[in-house]
């Protein structure tokens, strides 16, 4: 059931990753992963099923609490102290919740809604979070949760992401790749000026002129 759970949860990063993945070949490498995981999952659930059915006849209930609808959609807000997150379904039995607040990561499971059962999960946030103080809250309509920040600020996204400006530290590299590295990612993320700036100075360095890349961008 470990397994099942850990496969599940890197399946939901994956697809995460996957649809805010700017670079072709990035995404082909992330569905190519995704297809594994989504392969060992079916394997690791048949498992799961047929031990069930060894030990007994389980009911149609049992094999359905261990299928989830992801609930990848929602809405969030922030505060300097708090996250809230709006989970817009109805039907909630807070006796029928499972919620798990990591540091790192929220999981939480809703149970035999209209015969099905729905999960949102966030398996790496943005920033750490302080589980013991974090909430689940249940609406007519929707299901807000709270996550309290163990730091107070700004988060840009609830999901984690790789620093892309933190310039690599491999000695084995040429030195001027990091650098064109940086100015790639500054190019992507930044606005008309900022790329209007990094062309010229791409430009400069093609026509042969001497000139620092670094201290034209910026």
């Amino acid at each position: 059931m470990a397994d099942e759970e850990q496969l599940r949860l890197d399946l939901d990063e994956l697809r995460h990753l996957e649809s805010v993945a700017k670079r072709p070949r990035v995404a082909s490498l992330l569905a190519s992963e995704i297809r594994n995981i989504e392969a060992k999952l079916s394997v690791v659930t048949a498992a799961v099923a047929q031990a069930g059915v060894s030990a007994e006849k389980p009911s149609v209930a049992v094999i359905a609490s261990k299928c989830y609808v992801t609930l990848g959609s929602f809405s969030w807000d922030q505060d300097n102290d708090k996250i809230k997150i709006y989970v817009f379904l109805e039907g909630v039995d807070e006796e029928k919740m499972e919620t798990f607040f990591k540091p790192m990561s929220v999981d939480i499971k809703f149970h035999d809604i209209r015969g099905k059962n729905y999960r949102c999960a966030i398996p790496k946030l943005n920033k750490e979070i302080v589980p013991e103080k974090c909430k689940v809250a249940i609406k007519p309509t929707k299901v807000i949760i709270t996550l309290f920040k163990a730091s107070k600020g700004n988060w840009l996204d609830l999901y984690f992401k790789e620093d892309k400006l933190k310039p690599s530290l491999d000695k084995e590299r040429d030195p001027m790749a990091g650098i064109m590295d940086l100015m790639k990612n500054m190019y992507e993320d930044g606005d008309d000026d900022m790329k209007r700036t990094i062309a010229k100075a791409w430009t400069d360095a093609r026509s042969g002129k001497t000139v620092d890349p670094l201290s034209r961008s910026l």
